[in-house]
């Protein structure tokens, strides 16, 4: 008689419908799923789709930023060759930082100072101080590597330079992006840099024209980018000019090669991108883990 209720009872649990809960006791093993589990398969339900040209328009991000350094360094390269005096790099330096602070304060209508609270008399001090600072400690600048050779110092250059783009920010919401990180590294190659340069002047205007083309430069194309992006890709296909042009000064190899990496860059990276993107086959279903998309603030207080 037990022998019969215990079939009949299972059975009877067999007949029963799984139900997808922890809470209630089922006659199932732990690992059981019936038909309707794969019903609420997803496929690729939050992929992006790209468009060939809107991807090598954000690549001028990156071109730009490769154009910076590009222009940075044969800049440099100019001093040290005794092709430029640092009289002149920073007298042409003073007047694009004001004619881009002019334009900077035009393009943003006056929003960011607004927000902020300062006042160009406030700005102008910081610059005033900066330029002294850095003046004042040009002398140290230039003999703080002393004791190193100089290819350790180009190749801390290179890698310093290296990392300044892979952590700068192009837009992207990244863990790596880190735009402290990426100007300090910068700042510290522009000083390894400046500290094989001639004499202390040529280290201050090295340093200042750093700051301007690592700091105050990328600012001014996001305010140009976000404001007139027409203006923007001009601007864009200047400073890539002026990087291909003056590298060709230098070495006409490294400008071809440069010039292809740009060309890389630009058309073969975003058509290899969009070209992957038939190939993306992320599934989702009932085993994804759980979001909670309620906003819990309210009990953290």
């Amino acid at each position: 008689m037990r022998r019969a209720g215990a079939a009949a009872a299972a059975a009877g649990g067999r007949c029963r419908r799984w139900k997808k809960v922890l809470y209630r006791a089922q006659p199932f093993p732990d690992n059981y799923v019936d038909g309707s589990f794969l019903e609420e398969l997803r496929k690729n339900i939050y992929v992006r789709q790209y468009r060939y040209w809107s991807v090598v328009l954000e690549s001028s991000v990156v071109i730009q930023q490769l154009s910076s350094v590009c222009v940075f360094v044969v800049i440099w390269w100019y001093m040290d060759q005794t092709r430029l005096s640092p009289q002149q790099l920073f007298a042409s330096g003073l007047i694009v930082y004001l004619l881009g602070y002019l334009l900077f304060d035009i393009i943003d209508l006056g929003e960011g100072r607004m927000h902020s609270g300062r006042t160009r008399w406030a700005d102008l001090k910081s610059t005033v101080v900066f330029v002294t600072f850095t003046y004042g400690f040009s002398p140290v600048l230039k003999t703080l590597t002393e004791s190193i050779s100089t290819d350790t110092i180009y190749a801390m250059s290179v890698f310093m330079l290296l990392g300044h783009l892979i952590f700068f920010d192009y837009g992207a919401n990244a863990a790596i992006v880190s735009s402290t990180l990426s100007l300090n590294m910068a700042i510290f190659a522009s000083v390894c840099l400046a500290s094989r340069l001639p004499s202390s002047l040529h280290a201050f205007a090295t340093v200042t024209l750093a700051i301007q083309i690592f700091a105050l430069w990328p600012m001014f194309q996001k305010k140009l980018k976000a404001r007139a992006p027409g203006c923007y890709l001009t601007v864009t296909v200047v400073n890539t000019l002026a990087a291909v042009l003056g590298l060709l000064t230098a070495s006409p190899t490294a400008a071809v090669l440069y010039a292809l990496l740009l060309l890389t860059i630009t058309f073969l990276c975003p058509h290899y991108l969009v070209t992957l993107q038939s190939s993306k086959d992320n599934i989702h279903g009932p085993w994804d883990e759980a979001e909670i998309k309620e906003d819990l603030s309210r009990f953290l207080g």
